[in-house]
C-alpha cells in the first residue's frame, strides 16, 4: 500500500518549497496523494492540481487549507480537506483571516523595532517573501538572514515566541467557526496535531467534544512528532467521538528540516486507504 500525506505547506505560506517543487517531490517519493494545506490561503491549489495532472501521473492532489484559530488564547489549527477552493464566500472568509494576520504582523514588526531595536519595517519583511502569507516563521528567517539572531529557534526564544517581549497574541476566530467555514466550503474539517496544544487529557477531550458538536469530521491521529502513546490517545478519541483518522507530516521544507514529506521523522506512514472514508465525508 502506498503512502499519502494530508498536511503539507508550500512557500505560499511558511514552507520553503514552491508548489511545483512540492509536487515533484511527492511524485519522487511515490505518494498516492498529497494535500496542500497552506495557512489561511488556497493560492497554490490551482497550480498544484494542474501541474500534477501534467507531470505527476498517479499522484492525487487534494485541495486543502489550514485555518488558524484560537482556543482559550492559544493557537488551534483546523485542516480542511477536499474544500471547494473557488467558493466565493470561503475566499472572502480567508481574506478576513489574512487581514487579521496582517494587522498582527504589523504589530510584531513594530515591537521588533521599538522593543528589540532592530532597524527594519514590516514592508522589508514582505519584500523578502513576495506573495507569501507571512507568519512568525518568516520573521524568524528574516532575523536569521539579516544577522539579528544566530538561529531560527533563537528568534522565537528571545523575541517572538509566546510570552517573549515582541510576541503579539493572535486575535483569531474560534475553532468552531473554523470548522463551520470548512464545512460551508464542502470540505472535511480535521483537528490538526492536537498533541501539540499541550492540553491536559481532560481539556483535550473537552475540545474534541465541542468541535464534534460543531461538525468536526476528522482528527490528525498520525503525525510526524507523535510517539506511540500519542497516536494511541488520539485514535482512542477518534473512536469515542466517531471521528475519521487523518494524518500528515506537516512538511515545511527547510523550515522544519527534521521532518520529511510523507515519512516525517523517519517512522511516519499514512496509508492511502484512509482516503476512502474522507472522500465519502465530503460535502
Amino acid at each position: 500500500m502506498r503512502a499519502i500525506d494530508l498536511h503539507t505547506h508550500s512557500n505560499n505560506s511558511d514552507g520553503t518549497f514552491t508548489v511545483k517543487e512540492l509536487m515533484d517531490y511527492a511524485y519522487k517519493k511515490d505518494l498516492a496523494a498529497i494535500a496542500l494545506t497552506d495557512h489561511d490561503t488556497v493560492k497554490g491549489l490551482d497550480e498544484a492540481i494542474s501541474y500534477a495532472e501534467k507531470h505527476c501521473p498517479g499522484l492525487e492532489v487534494i485541495p486543502g487549507v489550514e485555518v488558524s484559530t484560537v482556543n482559550e488564547g492559544k493557537d488551534c489549527h483546523i485542516v480542511g480537506l477536499y474544500i471547494n477552493h473557488h467558493d466565493e464566500a470561503f475566499l472572502n472568509r480567508l481574506k478576513e483571516l489574512h487581514d487579521v494576520r496582517e494587522r498582527r504582523n504589523v504589530e510584531i514588526a513594530a515591537n521588533l523595532h521599538n522593543i528589540a531595536g532592530f532597524d527594519f519595517t514590516y514592508e522589508d519583511v514582505q519584500k523578502e517573501f513576495p506573495g507569501a502569507v507571512i507568519t512568525r516563521a518568516h520573521f524568524a528567517k528574516y532575523l536569521l538572514d539579516k544577522g539579528y539572531v544566530g538561529s531560527w529557534q533563537e528568534a522565537f526564544d528571545r523575541y517572538i515566541g509566546e510570552g517573549k517581549p515582541c510576541f503579539v497574541p493572535p486575535n483569531r476566530i474560534d475553532p468552531e467557526t473554523g470548522v463551520r467555514y470548512i464545512l460551508d466550503a464542502g470540505g472535511v474539517p480535521v483537528l490538526a496535531h492536537p498533541i501539540l496544544y499541550h492540553l491536559s487529557d481532560e481539556k483535550l477531550e473537552a475540545l474534541v467534544s465541542r468541535l464534534k458538536d460543531a461538525g468536526l469530521i476528522g482528527i490528525e491521529a498520525i503525525y510526524s512528532t507523535y510517539d506511540s502513546r500519542d497516536e494511541r490517545q488520539i485514535k482512542d478519541l477518534a473512536k469515542k467521538y466517531d471521528l475519521l483518522i487523518s494524518g500528515g507530516s506537516d512538511f515545511h521544507g527547510k523550515n522544519k528540516p527534521k521532518i520529511d514529506l510523507g515519512s516525517g521523522m523517519g517512522k511516519l506512514f499514512i496509508p492511502e486507504d484512509l482516503l476512502d472514508a474522507i472522500k465519502a465525508a465530503r460535502g
